[in-house]
């Protein structure tokens, strides 16, 4: 995938497809570290190990609509050549830890992307879930939790048209001001 955004997002519609009630995504980029690293949680069904060990396998899917699942095996190969790792933690009926970690100034790196196209993406996806963000450049941190964004909006609907085009534009600028 060209952008790492593409591969939160698959992450976190598995988390949607396995049920999880509360999806938390957090990215970190610390340029002074080298590190770049993401980790998406979920509450869902969780995975048992030798399930885990088919979601490396890009000729596996559980999903009915192809007959690959490329996006677990594509993470795992970028993290790899950027000098990092992917971890995966689950537990049956607990949940699932997917993190990612690379070399922040590896060559190899993917950008980051368009986040806010990202999070609009999901928050379309999302019924009854909440759905956290939590993003930090070195010591600075951005929030958006849905939890906070209903309590604010009352009896209006996350998903208006209005509603989404505020939200990226918090997105952008929120993420604008991390990195100044």
């Amino acid at each position: 995938m060209e952008e790492i955004a593409l591969h939160i997002l698959d992450i976190i519609q598995n988390s949607i497809y396995a049920e999880g009630t509360f999806i938390e995504l957090f990215i970190q980029e610390d340029p002074k570290h080298n590190l770049f690293s993401f980790y998406v949680q979920d509450n869902g069904r969780g995975m048992t190990k030798e399930f885990i060990q088919k979601v490396k396998n890009p000729f596996y899917t559980t999903r009915t609509t192809r007959k690959v699942g490329l996006g677990i095996p594509l993470l795992e190969a970028t993290c790899r050549q950027c000098n990092g790792e992917l971890k995966i933690q689950s537990q049956m009926g607990k949940g699932t830890i997917i993190q990612a970690i690379m070399e922040y100034d590896h060559i190899d790196r993917p950008p980051l992307g368009d986040m806010s196209s990202t999070i609009i993406s999901v928050l379309l996806s999302l019924d009854h879930q909440r759905f956290r963000y939590k993003h930090q450049y070195q010591d600075q941190i951005f929030i958006l939790d849905t939890k906070e964004l209903k309590e604010d909006l009352g009896t209006l609907v996350l998903q208006q048209p209005d509603i989404l085009r505020w939200i990226r534009q918090y997105v952008n600028d929120q993420l604008m001001k991390l990195t100044q």
